[in-house]
């Protein structure tokens, strides 16, 4: 066995990454790894629930909590709304007399709601860690490389971005500048529909399964339709040629919850729940929502449930917070709601937003500090709310 050794010790500086993926420094232009200013209550603090309660109580109508339907049931007490991100978005905007916006849930939905709320209200994240994996897999210089890429098989003129509402605000004025519009998980097929009419092909960021899903499942197109632009490989790991043949171009992004789900997650529940339907979130992949019974947005996986007949069974392809709230929540009416995988999964970065960070954020608010506020620039809301509005006059 070789052994060497170093008679000095070895000088190892981390590097931006790795500080980011450690919690510390920041980093602007990305989601991720940012510390929270001042200090925490500790979790274990018996007094957080009557604190919340006391600093919200103090604020009024100062403050508009929002809470995402993937979010712990302790912040969700707190929220004044529920739903998916778009629709918190609405609400927050529907509320202009809130002078804070207080948005449990990750910063991508933030900047939707500093976007379309007015100049006066202040958005604010409990944890500017709180991010998004699949919103940080399309940054603004990788789509506009992928463009010129695009540009230069000559197809750029004949392609409408659609983006998914989970994207950065960045991705989201692309889209609007370029054309394009942005879709919800319930609206996907619209959105496609008004792309093919205004162009020959799609380029969709940041989810490759919605995307995918959308234009096989509901489209009617093939999988052949399909390439996939891999934004670390040259030209997108693409030919021109394919590029040209395509139809979807699909952006190598995914959820890394949604993504974990397998086809045999869905025979392993079968085996294991004779007569259980399998309800999926259309961010699984393609072979997943094969196989599924129901696929929907995170708002229809929820009605479905509401209309489920007493004594049915569901298997649910979804965060776990959300998947543990409805089972709690039908349980008295005989429904039995079980989560899709043997492997437990929360968001981990929705996650992120806890008790302590709320308390935190109130109670700094409560003594006029704002704190971790969400700030779009003027030029990036600008063609991201142009983006949105064409979303919102779709039929």
């Amino acid at each position: 066995m070789r052994v060497v050794t170093t008679a000095q010790p070895l000088d190892v500086q981390p590097t931006p990454l790795a500080l980011l993926l450690l919690g510390r420094e920041a980093d602007p232009k990305s989601e991720r790894g940012v510390e929270c200013p001042g200090d925490l209550p500790s979790p274990s603090d018996p007094d957080l629930v009557a604190r919340a309660r006391a600093a919200k109580e103090k604020l009024g109508d100062k403050v508009f909590i929002l809470g995402h339907h993937y979010q712990r049931d302790e912040v969700i007490e707190f929220a004044d709304v529920t739903g998916d991100s778009f629709k918190l978005a609405r609400d927050a905007a529907a509320k202009p007399e809130a002078e804070y916006i207080v948005f449990c849930g990750v910063h991508f939905m933030a900047e939707s709601a500093d976007i379309l709320t007015s100049d006066d209200q202040k958005v604010v994240l409990p944890d500017l860690a709180a991010g998004c994996s699949m919103a940080d897999m399309a940054t603004a210089e990788q789509v506009a490389e992928c463009w010129d890429v695009l540009t230069e098989a000559g197809i750029a003129d004949v392609t409408v971005p659609v983006s998914y509402m989970n994207s950065s605000a960045d991705i989201k004025a692309f889209t609007g500048k370029h054309g394009g519009t942005i879709c919800t998980s319930s609206n996907a097929k619209k959105a496609l529909d008004w792309a093919f009419e205004h162009g020959e092909k799609v380029l969709f960021l940041p989810d490759q399964h919605l995307g995918r899903n959308t234009a096989v499942r509901d489209m009617g197109m093939s999988l052949d339709d399909c390439v996939i632009y891999n934004p670390h490989k040259p030209n997108g790991g693409l030919t021109a040629d394919q590029l040209r043949d395509a139809k979807m171009i699909l952006w190598r992004g995914h959820c890394s919850v949604h993504g974990r789900f397998s086809l045999d997650s869905v025979n392993d529940v079968r085996e294991r729940i004779p007569g259980v339907n399998v309800l999926v979130h259309p961010e699984c992949k393609h072979e997943v929502v094969a196989a599924a019974d129901y696929v929907g947005s995170t708002e229809y996986i929820i009605k479905a449930l509401e209309a489920a007949p007493a004594g049915s069974k569901w298997a649910i392809g979804t965060e776990l917070n959300l998947v543990k709230r409805l089972a709690n929540r039908f349980a008295p009416e005989g429904k039995e709601v079980v989560f899709l995988d043997r492997t437990v999964c929360f968001c981990s970065t929705m996650n992120r937003i806890d008790l302590p960070h709320l308390v935190w954020t109130l109670e700094s608010l409560a003594e006029g500090n704002l704190v971790n506020q969400i700030r779009v620039d003027k030029e990036t809301e600008s063609f991201a709310k142009l983006a949105l509005e064409r979303m919102l006059a779709l039929p």
